[in-house]
């Protein structure tokens, strides 16, 4: 398990599972239309060498995202610290420091579902919508979801038959992420979030992945404590950048 802890790896199955609706190279950087899909989908993900001096791929970067009328913004991983501090020069604000964790997929599913049941959901479900818009997660991010390639599943997690949780995981490269956990708010603080972290653990397990892994930005720290609780670590941090002419806090 432990090359799956390299950066490059978790960073590749993150965008591999959590789908841009559109993609442009400069290089071997990807820059990304999101479709309001969110941060992830909507930067430019510096993956390698740009094939031209930084400053100009940067602004080559800008030009295609202006272009779809997506603010300007880059994600920043542990290995872009000369990009990094490029942006800063140029007054490009940072935010939403975030964490990459991992675990033993078998070690998590291990939790169990203390008694509940996780059904996969393969076809459009009210319930599911209504959890996940009430946690915010609108349907732009739902169509991110669908169209990510598979191997990928929604779990709506069941509680005294009553719906109580909705996620989406997928898989690539033996790495599979856990994202967009919602739980129904009539089941908050009652572990049911843990029950969907050890679905998508057996989940995994079935897919062979060496890895879960996930996202959670670092001011989440109730969010933080349940996956530590059951076994996640920390494996670096990413941050964006929006630049100085963005309005707000890109979401």
């Amino acid at each position: 398990m432990s090359d799956t802890l390299q950066p490059a790896r978790l960073l590749a199955a993150l965008d591999a599972t959590w789908a841009a609706a559109e993609r442009a190279a400069i290089g071997e950087w990807i820059v990304r239309r999101g479709a309001g899909g969110g941060n992830r989908v909507s930067s430019v993900w510096p993956k390698g060498d740009p094939g031209a001096p930084v400053a100009d791929a940067v602004e080559s970067a800008v030009r295609i995202q202006r272009a779809w009328d997506q603010p300007p913004l880059f994600q920043i991983g542990p290995e872009d610290g000369a990009l990094d501090a490029l942006l800063e020069a140029k007054g490009w604000r940072a935010f939403d420091r975030t964490l990459m964790m991992t675990a033993d997929p078998a070690a998590v599913a291990a939790h169990g579902l203390s008694g509940r049941m996780a059904v996969c959901v393969r076809c459009p479900l009210l319930v599911v919508d209504e959890i996940w818009s009430g946690d915010g997660v609108g349907p732009a991010r739902r169509a991110v979801m669908a169209r990510t390639p598979a191997p990928r599943e929604v779990f709506l997690l069941r509680e005294a038959d009553r719906p109580a949780a909705v996620v989406f995981c997928a898989a690539a490269d033996g790495v599979a992420m856990l994202h967009a956990l919602a739980v129904a708010p009539a089941f908050r603080r009652r572990g049911v979030a843990a029950s969907a972290c050890a679905a998508v653990g057996r989940w995994a397990v079935e897919q062979g992945a060496e890895t879960l892994a996930l996202a959670v930005t670092e001011a989440n720290e109730p969010a933080r404590a349940l996956y530590a609780k059951l076994g996640f670590v920390d494996a670096f941090a990413y941050h964006y950048r929006a630049a100085p002419d963005a309005a707000g806090s890109p979401r």
